[in-house]
């Protein structure tokens, strides 16, 4: 049900085969454990938690959220006894939004029965949080763009960055602020990071962070001179829905053909951040 890769010593990734390809990372020490991020669905939390707890057997006694939504957040209640771990703003919103969004889900899905918000029980709002398993290293830092409460998990001695969402194939700024996430994309640019395991996709590998990090860029910028211009239009949202996603400079196949959907949504984000209202339509009903 997941797919489960090795990226260092004690250092795993696991990611989904049912939603969007969103990852969870295991950081395995002598007598503990450490999860960052938890999975979509009941089922696969489930899976990560058996692999560690009877596989390497150790208990995961520490869970971080690197930002609030569901894909990594609602698996919090399947580590009864484990101390989650959060920015500030993180607990807030899953107090205030992950409550009733989770109420309403177990109304309409059964197999999140089980499933309820734990809020984390830790939590900093200012410079770092660092975290010892054995000889490694977790520091936790602000990391936001795709989510005002994103953080950062660095593993220092393997120079492995777990971004939360910061980083995905295609950058999401719905429910972030685009200038916050070009931000902290060059923020990362200088740390020397060996490898990014991204919210979504694969591992970003030695050698290709920089490119990366040069081709989210790029993408921002497309984005933020088409939304303009489309700014100066009478009705704006009709030139939106003809900007497709390739002509940014990204292509529609990655994360499974989500991305021209999730282009699409950025651009009309984008437009609502910058103008402070939602895109005009000729046709009302176009979006």
């Amino acid at each position: 049900m997941i797919q489960r890769e090795r990226v260092s010593d004690n250092v795993y990734v696991f990611q989904s085969e049912l939603y969007a390809q969103v990852n969870s990372g295991v950081v395995v020490g002598s007598d503990w454990a450490v999860a960052i991020d938890t999975l979509s669905f009941p089922e696969e939390t489930l899976e990560i938690r058996d692999f560690v707890e009877q596989e390497l057997q150790v208990p995961i006694r520490y869970v971080i959220n690197t930002h609030y939504h569901a894909d990594h957040a609602w698996g919090n209640c399947f580590f009864p006894g484990a101390i989650v771990i959060s920015h500030k703003i993180c607990r807030d919103f899953l107090e205030q939004r992950g409550k009733p969004s989770m109420d309403e889900t177990r109304r309409n899905n059964s197999s999140y029965s089980k499933s309820r918000i734990v809020l984390p029980q830790m939590t900093f709002s200012e410079g770092e949080l660092s975290l010892k398993v054995d000889k490694k290293t977790l520091t936790l830092f602000r990391l936001p763009g795709h989510s005002s409460d994103g953080i950062g998990v660095f593993n220092v001695e393997d120079r492995i960055l777990f971004s939360g969402d910061l980083f995905m194939p295609l950058p999401y700024l719905v429910d972030g602020d685009i200038e916050e996430m070009i931000n902290s994309f060059k923020i990362i640019r200088k740390m020397g990071i060996e490898n990014i395991v991204q919210g979504h996709g694969e591992v970003i590998l030695r050698g290709e962070v920089e490119g990366t990090i040069d081709s989210h860029l790029a993408y921002l910028s497309n984005i933020r001179k088409r939304v303009r211009q489309a700014g100066r239009r009478k009705f704006p949202g009709d030139l939106l829905e003809t900007i497709d996603v390739e002509s940014c400079g990204k292509s529609r196949v990655i994360l499974g053909g989500l991305a021209e959907d999730l282009h699409q949504m950025n651009l009309m984000a984008l437009y609502e951040q910058l103008y402070g209202e939602p895109p005009a339509f000729s046709d009302e009903d176009a979006w």
